[in-house]
């Protein structure tokens, strides 16, 4: 049976990456990577920086075309649950192309907000190849965020509530504080209120770290035009902020 290496890299700063990790990725013969387009190639450069810093040993990366998907279904969980089996299928034919051991490099933690360990399960269940797999958990962008605003990002007995942009428009803020990923709509516009505080921070770790913090209608416009700026200048964005009551 062949050997599967899910491995979490960090936020983006390279050094962030685990001895763990390095363990492993000495480890892989062939890494699968899914390519997102020429506007995410910072990212492909991040995880090529880190395999040359880190990997003696000869190695091929091998590029997975990312299948197409509807942005804004009526049916959210339906149209993703369809894209990661389109996923799982390219990731199928890649593994049962290759020898030795396999290796994916995961931005943050395999864990949380990442399809990858799915993906990998959708393989297996498939029946067309047959591998063992272990997860080296990463550095998350959660962590990375309470870092550099070197902040706590809960109060005393409080919990966090870990959230995506959709469901905070959907669903208002949770108990204590409320952490929101993948926000593409810039959703604490909507929030109501003004005793909110916000930490905010877009490509954490990377040269382009860009953070902002303060009393959420005091800086939300610089937010805004400082997201936008940034989007416009590299073609993508990935950001993560924390909202929490005064």
């Amino acid at each position: 049976m062949r050997k599967l290496f899910v491995i979490g890299i960090g936020a983006g700063d390279p050094d962030q990456v685990t001895v763990q990790a390095i363990k492993a990725m000495r480890q892989v013969d062939t890494f699968f990577v899914i390519a997102k387009g020429v506007e995410k190639q910072e990212l492909l450069d991040v995880r090529t920086t880190i395999l040359a810093e880190h990997v003696e040993r000869p190695y091929r990366v091998v590029e997975i075309a990312d299948p197409p998907r509807d942005r804004d279904p009526a049916d959210y969980r339906g149209v993703v649950a369809d894209w990661h089996e389109r996923r799982a299928t390219l990731l199928a034919e890649a593994f049962a192309a290759e020898e030795g051991v396999g290796g994916i490099l995961v931005w943050g933690d395999p864990s949380l907000y990442d399809s990858t360990l799915r993906m990998v399960e959708l393989v297996l269940d498939s029946g067309r190849t047959a591998f063992d797999y272990e997860v080296i958990p990463g550095v998350t962008s959660a962590q990375a965020l309470a870092a550099r605003h070197r902040m706590v990002l809960h109060r005393i007995g409080e919990p966090v509530h870990v959230t995506t942009g959709r469901r905070l428009r959907e669903d208002g803020l949770g108990p204590g504080s409320t952490l929101v990923m993948l926000d593409g709509e810039c959703s604490f516009t909507e929030v109501p209120g003004d005793d909110l505080r916000i930490w905010w921070g877009a490509y954490l770790g990377m040269p382009d770290e860009t953070l902002v913090a303060g009393p959420l209608r005091e800086v939300q416009d610089e937010i805004l035009r400082r997201r936008a700026q940034l989007r416009a200048e590299k073609g993508w964005i990935m950001d993560i902020y924390l909202l929490r009551r005064d």
